[in-house]
């Protein structure tokens, strides 16, 4: 209902997507989610015949090219659905039987997760399209105002990544490690859009000095002098929130900004992307001497709640970076799950040891090419979400929910 509920409203017109090297065409993508599902739960557990027999040429992500996607012979809107609608009702067959093993687990959390990944990337395209905002995003996001500071956090070994015996976790997460951290401090909040404002007022995109080599060929690349989409409208910003422009919103976190973007504004504040081992123990430090060593969540082992974390599309833009006190860590870190997701420093690459799970083509061919990000966005899955997920984009993507926060430069 979530997934389907993302396109209700949408006529024939709006879901021509355009040939842009960030989206999919949205039949292609529903197309797609169903066929995953299918080939890794019902194929591949239980052996059932494919439901379509042009399935995997059409919808095989790793062997149809993506540029390939728009020229393909894609059944209509109402077969696409439909076959959707079949492959859920087939799972739910099954799950209805007996209790599932671990492996059964496994995968259909896989196919659950992965769905939950492209809706999210719905709402990307929902976005860069300039579409209606989502029908289910209904609630105002809370209004708390700015929240100023840093924490600080110790150094000391430190255990990074998803430990053993647990439940579902992707292969990049695999396994906890220890790293040793220095002392830091990093920031309670978000960066805001009215603190990136004052970077864009002060001619940020022109000085080259704040800019990466890599940052600088991006931003004369795409000739760069605001967020995407961000306009000025007189002496006021604008800011286009799917097919509305609105003012800034100064308390709500900078959302819709590259790698690249971030990095050039850490270095105009004099501050840095902190590291994805630094922004997981301050998100998972515990305080209490007598609980795990390690927090599943920003406020300990209970799963997300709505008066904890701004997620799963309650509403159509972010919340500010004051709300939500609930979901502090112990060290006193706000929003680290939910509202945007966080550009760290790092490059997406692979924890020691590390080996691909079934589903290889997850992480394996985006080492080196990619950045982390962490944290959840509004749109986010919370049944998806922890602190120690990855995700990861290439350094020039402005459509991810994306923003930032930041890190004391080291001593």
């Amino acid at each position: 209902r979530h997934t389907l509920g993302l396109l209700e409203g949408l006529d024939d017109d709006q879901l021509a997507v355009p040939r842009l090297p960030t989206l999919n065409p949205f039949l292609w993508e529903a197309g797609h989610i169903a066929w995953f599902q299918e080939l890794w739960t019902l194929r591949h557990l239980h052996g059932e015949r494919p439901l379509r027999a042009d399935g995997d040429r059409l919808y095989d992500s790793a062997k149809v090219a993506h540029e390939l996607r728009w020229d393909l012979p894609l059944p209509s809107r109402s077969e696409t659905l439909r076959t959707m609608t079949e492959v859920l009702e087939r799972v739910l067959q099954r799950l209805a039987g007996d209790e599932l093993t671990r492996e059964q687990r496994y995968f259909h959390l896989l196919a659950l997760f992965h769905e939950d990944m492209h809706a999210e990337a719905w709402v990307h395209a929902l976005q860069t399209l300039a579409l209606p905002a989502p029908g289910c995003a209904q609630e105002e996001p809370p209004a708390a105002g700015p929240l100023a500071g840093d924490v600080e956090v110790p150094g000391g070994a430190f255990r990074l990544g998803s430990p053993r015996g647990g439940d579902f976790v992707f292969d990049n997460e695999k396994w906890e490690h220890e790293v040793e951290l220095a002392p830091f401090r990093i920031a309670r909040a978000p960066v805001t859009q009215a603190e990136f404002a004052a970077f864009v007022e002060e001619g940020g995109y022109a000085r080259r000095e704040l800019w990466s080599e890599a940052g600088w060929s991006w931003r004369q690349r795409e000739r760069a002098e605001t967020p995407s989409t961000w306009r000025r409208a007189g002496r006021e910003w604008l800011r286009r929130a799917f097919d509305r422009w609105l003012p800034l919103e100064p308390h709500r976190p900078v959302l819709h900004v590259s790698w690249h973007e971030a990095d050039a504004w850490c270095r105009w504040a004099g501050r840095r992307l902190p590291s994805e081992a630094e922004w997981e123990r301050a998100a998972t430090l515990e305080s209490d001497p007598g609980a795990p060593p390690k927090r599943a969540y920003p406020w300990g082992q209970a799963e997300p709640a709505p008066d904890r974390t701004w997620l799963d599309l309650r509403g159509s833009g972010c919340a500010d970076v004051g709300a939500l006190a609930g979901g502090d860590s112990a060290l006193g870190c706000r929003q680290m799950l939910g509202n945007v997701w966080e550009w760290v420093a790092d490059d997406f690459l692979p924890y020691p040891g590390f080996s691909p799970d079934p589903y290889r083509e997850y992480s394996q061919p985006w080492f080196g090419t990619h950045q982390v990000l962490r944290g959840g966005s509004f749109a986010t899955r919370p049944r998806l979400i922890r602190s120690s997920y990855r995700n990861f984009f290439t350094p020039d993507r402005r459509d991810v929910l994306a923003g930032f926060r930041t890190a004391d430069v080291a001593t």
